[in-house]
């Protein structure tokens, strides 16, 4: 195995809609930026909000595909190709540190969905660093997603960076179109407590649950539950959460980000 002496970041990344991929605007021009301050990963270890199923698995395919997991979008996107090679490799590591959580691996199934590419579109725009996706298991808690992330905090000393694609806040039904780059106010509340409690108290990020916004801003898990891998790596490590790329869209989307060993 390559040495890989540098511990590499985490990151949440708040990735919005699909559109982010083609559109230039202060989210993609963020992700740009910070892009080019990362270090060069051995591979980048995805847990996306759109591969959220029954179990756990891993993709464990040399050439992940690119999947379209979405409908009524422009042409354009549709045919935008993320074309990172996989690392099988890394999908067994994730298996055997992940133990005694039963990790499948995926050789065929999957691939890379829009919350994996559609930020890395930005982060990697060459598609070179080798990607590989974790699903969410839908059936568990969220204390067994933050005991997760805390079980793969060794994978950062091995090359790999780890990311968490999803939403803090993430209500389709409240959309408010004429919003543009602003919030309800129960969408600021909940998105200014979540990144407080990610900043001071990381381990304790389930009491987000207690929140009088939780309702209206997780009405579904998927897209928070990344957070708590995150939040699990900071409470192993206890390195200092960093807040990033911080507010709403659209009433009831939050575009807030956060990382993880990030040096200024």
């Amino acid at each position: 195995m390559t040495d890989h002496p540098q511990r590499m970041p985490a990151l949440f990344i708040g990735h919005g809609s699909p559109m982010n991929t083609l559109e230039r605007n202060r989210w993609t021009d963020g992700w740009r930026a910070l892009g080019e301050t990362l270090p060069r990963p051995r591979a980048l270890l995805v847990v996306s909000a759109h591969w959220h199923i029954g179990a756990t698995a891993v993709t464990a395919m040399a050439n992940p595909r690119t999947i379209h997991d979405f409908r009524g979008f422009p042409p354009e996107l549709f045919a935008f190709q993320y074309d990172a090679p996989g690392a099988p490799d890394v999908a067994r590591e994730v298996a055997e540190i992940a133990r005694p959580v039963p990790v499948a691996l995926d050789e065929g199934q999957w691939g890379l969905d829009h919350g994996t590419w559609s930020v890395l579109a930005h982060l990697f725009p060459e598609a070179d660093v080798p990607v590989v996706q974790l699903s969410i298991d839908a059936t568990k808690p969220g204390s067994h997603h933050l005991d997760l992330g805390a079980r793969l905090a060794p994978l950062r000393e091995q090359g790999v960076m780890i990311l968490g694609s999803g939403n803090v806040v993430h209500n389709l039904a409240l959309i408010d179109w004429r919003a543009g780059d602003s919030g309800a106010a129960w969408a600021d509340r909940f998105d200014t407590d979540v990144s407080a409690l990610m900043r001071e108290r990381p381990g304790d990020i389930l009491e987000a649950g207690a929140h009088p916004d939780f309702a209206a801003a997780v009405p579904t898990p998927d897209h928070f539950l990344p957070l708590l891998t995150i939040a699990g790596l900071a409470a192993e490590s206890g390195e200092q959460v960093r807040t990033l790329f911080e507010g709403r869209t659209m009433g009831s989307l939050s575009m807030t980000s956060h990382a993880l060993g990030l040096n200024g």
